[in-house]
């Protein structure tokens, strides 16, 4: 079952008075349960691809459908309450609030939802449990390390239960090791939880452990890999 449809594709930008022509008639599938990599130079599409996948940037024309919803014909208001039930967003910069505490900010979606105040604290706690923050519920951003935020920032975006999990260069300001074990986890969720998870990214190592590689370059698809055995 796919989870995710995109039929030719088209956007461009303006930068002044030149047009960028950021993706050229993009179609691609995506099964439900996939660990995939949208890879590629800056510049290439890939960031622009994930965000009209996730309807916060929209395509000139062309279709896109997720979780069985065609964003294409769905209202301001229908996409954001689609992005609050069923995505979930990693950004390269974490957003987390930086006045709120780790639990809290993992609570924040659930918050949006009307989750009672009990059963989001219990589950937001447990999502800190297994992502190994199980001792830093109470820390605020500025003193977690870039690594620890962006677990927080994970937790936050799979606490809510969504479809798909659709993360933007997740490890580009980790070290190799914080963004191994960043990768480990994520694998390990979408194992575990069968959510499945989009990457942008121009990071080898992300690509190493996608189990299909999309390539992306001057907003043409050039490669569609699918990996005969997992890390």
């Amino acid at each position: 079952m796919n989870i995710v449809e995109c039929i030719d594709i088209r956007k461009t930008y303006r930068q002044g008075k030149v047009v960028v022509n950021a993706l050229n008639g993009v179609s691609l599938s995506i099964e439900k349960g996939s660990f995939v990599a949208l890879a590629g130079p800056s510049g290439s599409g890939k960031t622009t691809m994930l965000n009209i996948i996730g309807g916060l940037d929209v395509a000139d024309s062309g279709s896109v459908m997720v979780d069985g919803n065609t964003l294409d014909q769905m209202t301001q208001s229908d996409l954001a309450t689609l992005r609050l039930q069923k995505i979930g967003f990693v950004f390269q910069a974490y957003n987390l609030i930086p006045v709120l505490s780790a639990v809290e900010n993992v609570e924040f979606v659930m918050l949006l939802q009307g989750v009672p105040q009990a059963d989001r604290r219990e589950r937001a706690k447990a999502i800190l449990d297994d992502v190994g923050l199980g001792d830093k519920y109470d820390r605020r951003p500025a003193e977690l390390s870039g690594g620890e935020q962006q677990r927080v920032a994970v937790a936050r975006a799979i606490v809510a239960n969504p479809s798909i999990v659709l993360a933007d260069e997740p490890t580009a300001n980790l070290d190799s090791k914080a963004g191994k074990d960043l990768l480990e986890m994520m694998k390990q969720m979408n194992e575990k939880k069968k959510v499945t998870f989009i990457f942008s990214t121009h990071d080898k190592m992300v690509m190493d452990y996608a189990r299909r590689l999309l390539q992306i370059h001057d907003g043409c698809l050039t490669e569609d890999q699918v990996k005969e055995t997992e890390n």
